[in-house]
């Protein structure tokens, strides 16, 4: 395996294999010298031509755990904004002997056609409404170390479907381990997906009856067009996760948000700090995951 662009074409031992390895560099984590020589003398680029807080911080530090070369691409101050294209600029990178691409692109397909392009392993931070694989395996993770299996689990994803790269990413992996998956969210917000097996309820309290995880999704604003749903307000009224809402769910049911939170709009203050929200546990949880990604496809592409 060369590159990481989706979760669709991943198998389930290579998944299993990466979670196991996260594993191991979660234990690296929690000493008190958290840096590893695993990938001296590599340089990897992080390309973030979209905003992100999240995703990018946990790219850089897992980088930096790994003892690489990080360089930060920054598009308001590249050739970009002069109008060179995708293909010349990754090009460009490449002459400087990169060794790893982590890209985030708001055009379905980028890191794929990268791919293609460059000989460094390329690994997909988010493309469009397509895919965002390592956010899904950290899902996967942090449910694991909560329940101990994802197969026969009631998972409900929450919210703009339609929108969700996340969603999608995390629709394909839990398949691939039996997990029944709902999907809930306004008729306009989730999207038919016919070759999976998936439950679709347009009314919150029905969905959420006996779910043993509860995935909320961020209203992407920036995608939205009108007519999706009339307003926050009334989204939150109805799709919206509180402390009532969460009591129809399991006891021990957990709660997850890939961020960033919108509180009052998709979910409440109170139950995204409360003692079952995990929300936290998957931001620590990113980080060994992408190191484990990266020792990985470093480790492959060797042994090529």
């Amino acid at each position: 395996m060369k590159d990481l662009v989706g979760i669709k074409e991943l198998s389930k031992d290579k998944i299993k294999l990466i979670l196991d390895t996260a594993s191991s560099f979660k234990d690296v984590l929690k000493r008190d010298i958290k840096k590893v020589p695993a990938l001296r003398g590599k340089t990897v680029v992080n390309l973030f031509f979209e905003p992100s807080t999240r995703t990018k911080t946990s790219f850089e530090l897992a980088e930096k755990r790994l003892s690489m070369d990080v360089l930060n691409f920054s598009v308001p101050t590249s050739s970009v904004v002069k109008g060179e294209s995708l293909f010349d600029t990754i090009k460009t990178i490449e002459a400087y002997g990169v060794d790893f691409i982590v890209i985030r692109h708001s055009s379905s397909g980028a890191p794929h056609f990268i791919a293609r392009n460059v000989d460094a392993s390329v690994i997909n931070a988010g493309d469009g409404i397509n895919e965002h694989p390592t956010q899904a395996l950290l899902d996967a993770f942090s449910i694991l170390e909560r329940k101990g299996s994802l197969k026969g689990l009631n998972i409900a994803i929450v919210g703009d479907i339609l929108h969700s790269r996340v969603a999608k990413s995390n629709i394909y992996l839990l398949s691939k381990f039996g997990a029944n998956i709902r999907l809930i969210g306004p008729p306009t917000l989730v999207p038919e997906m016919t070759d999976y097996h998936i439950d679709v309820f347009y009314e919150m309290d029905e969905g959420l009856k006996d779910a043993d995880v509860i995935m909320m999704l961020r209203i992407q604003m920036e995608r939205q067009g009108k007519g999706f749903f009339p307003s926050t307000l009334e989204y939150f009224k109805n799709w919206g996760l509180d402390m009532r809402r969460l009591k129809l769910a399991k006891k021990d049911a957990i709660v997850m948000h890939p961020g960033p939170m919108n509180r009052g709009i998709e979910i409440s203050s109170d139950v995204a700090d409360s003692e079952q929200s995990i929300i936290l546990e998957q931001v620590t949880n990113g980080l060994a995951v992408r190191m484990a990604v990266m020792y990985l496809l470093k480790k492959e592409s060797e042994n090529a």
